[in-house]
């Protein structure tokens, strides 16, 4: 379902100042966990550029630009302390491969909030909400956390063709992008615009009023357009091959642990279902403009995404 809310096409006034009330004196730093992913990294270098005092963290402390590096890790509790020192706003990536990231979410924040962090935005997935699978109990559990909070929900990333995803992967070694998607579509997303309607969700003052964002690209695509899109932006060819459910369940069992294999594979039937065949304008209406085409992706990263040493 489109998101029919007024757009705000002027950027907000508060976007890149640092007047805004602090928790505690000498609390005004901004912690970015997930420091070295695909969006913190990008949130780390725009806050950097704005001016923010940044805390980059991530399991082995980064060396980023502009920010100071902070070792942390989800499951190691020695690290949380030092990370949150001076923090008064917090982007949160949750661990990597988790079923229940609660376990280990939920005992940070609530040290978080006795620390001084006043804000916190979340990174969770469109497919999730609030009180939902995986990082949903996280999301549920905000609201009575912290006064100011957010949730990006983005849709499915569209680096996942380019980086180090599995399907980035198999495009480049096979030609091949494997989904239990059939002609379902998504709104795929450049993680650039999550970068960017985060970096407003952490510093606007006051907050953005609304707290469940879902965030897409501009169209609707499915993965035979993908496919299609790859193959005439890279000239090589490119193509889908849909899986029933149990078998892309089984296919990602072989790499990762049998419990979030089923739940990825099951994100995928739910997509054949229509769960994410939308279209949002909330990165048009925090960021005053329009989020970037699957297409113009493409053409820019197409060498990524098209480096395929062999057919289907």
């Amino acid at each position: 379902m489109t998101d029919h809310a007024s757009r705000a096409h002027a950027p907000r006034t508060g976007q890149g100042s640092r007047a805004g009330h602090r928790t505690r004196a000498g609390h005004d730093a901004i912690l970015v966990t997930g420091a070295t992913g695909n969006t913190g990294s990008r949130i780390v270098r725009r806050l950097t550029a704005l001016g923010h005092p940044v805390r980059a963290a991530a399991r082995r402390a980064p060396e980023l630009p502009g920010a100071q590096a902070v070792r942390f890790d989800w499951y190691d509790p020695a690290t949380h302390h030092a990370a949150l020192r001076g923090a008064a706003r917090i982007y949160l990536v949750p661990p990597v491969g988790a079923t229940d990231p609660s376990a280990v979410m939920l005992p940070f924040l609530e040290g978080a909030r006795a620390a001084g962090v006043r804000r916190a935005v979340l990174l969770s997935s469109s497919g999730i909400p609030a009180g939902g699978p995986m990082v949903g109990r996280v999301h549920a559990a905000l609201p009575g956390l912290f006064e100011e909070w957010a949730v990006l929900r983005p849709s499915w990333f569209m680096q996942n063709f380019t980086d180090r995803h599995l399907h980035a992967e198999s495009i480049r070694t096979h030609g091949v992008i494997r989904s239990a998607t059939g002609a379902g579509r998504v709104g795929f997303i450049d993680a650039d615009d999550i970068a960017a309607v985060a970096v407003r969700a952490l510093t606007d003052e006051p907050p953005p009023p609304a707290h469940d964002l879902v965030l897409t690209g501009p169209q609707a695509l499915s993965y035979d357009d993908i496919a299609a899109t790859l193959t005439t932006v890279t000239g090589r060819p490119v193509h889908h091959r849909p899986l029933a459910y149990e078998e892309l369940r089984d296919h990602l069992a072989a790499g990762i642990p049998a419990e979030f294999a089923a739940l990825l594979a099951g994100l995928d039937r739910a997509i054949a279902g229509g769960a994410e065949d939308r279209v949002t304008d909330t990165v048009e209406r925090l960021t005053g403009r329009p989020p970037r085409s699957f297409r113009a992706f493409a053409e820019e990263h197409g060498r990524a995404a098209g480096n395929a040493e062999a057919g289907p």
